[in-house]
């Protein structure tokens, strides 16, 4: 497929995705919001599943290309960067990104009954750890972070931005990424690992 026409498909498949959640988003609505038949998508993924799938692997992209385009000098402001992003959503509109994280969470959802969401959920989230990861070994190896355990430390990093994302839009909890961006970046990064 053309890159040109995935990007179409994968734009409006994300917008459609947010408008419409998981369970009630048809075909017919990201044929609507790309201006394209139905049968086009077809052509190119037999299922709602595979074109959802494919979406999660295309923002996969997206994060790691935009973690190599804006890595900045000071590990510390990358890894600050990152917390941003995953709990504010960089250029994201705001509703946008809590209407996204709401249908990731029925995405997530659907995981334990659903091989394929499973297998790209586990990759996506390996490829984000990871990604953590080389920003705080990076830190250790220039001497800007004490040493510390990298992975355990991004997994502490992520599941308190997980956590922070579930309340918000499981409870409206708008203070919580807030409140989890204070102290990801007070008391853990410049509180534990800043040299």
């Amino acid at each position: 497929m053309p890159e040109g026409t995935r990007g179409r498909i994968m734009d409006a498949t994300y917008r459609a995705l947010c408008a419409n959640g998981y369970a009630a988003l048809t075909m017919q609505d990201i044929a609507d919001e790309c201006d394209r038949s139905t049968s086009l998508l077809h052509y190119h993924f037999d299922t709602k599943e595979d074109l959802l799938v494919e979406l999660l692997a295309h923002l996969l992209e997206r994060f790691e290309t935009r973690v190599f385009d804006a890595a900045s000098d000071d590990p510390r402001d990358q890894l600050v960067d990152l917390v941003d992003v995953f709990l504010f959503g960089g250029e994201r509109d705001r509703g946008d990104h809590r209407a996204f994280h709401t249908a990731l969470l029925e995405l997530r959802a659907q995981a334990p009954h659903n091989e394929a969401f499973r297998a790209r959920l586990a990759e996506n989230d390996a490829r984000v750890q990871a990604a953590v990861t080389a920003v705080v070994e990076r830190g250790i190896n220039e001497g800007r972070f004490v040493p510390v355990d990298a992975a355990r430390t991004a997994t502490h990093l992520l599941a308190a931005v997980r956590g922070a994302r579930i309340r918000w839009v499981t409870l409206g909890d708008d203070a919580a990424p807030r409140t989890v961006r204070a102290a990801l970046v007070d008391d853990v990064v410049d509180g534990r690992l800043t040299a």
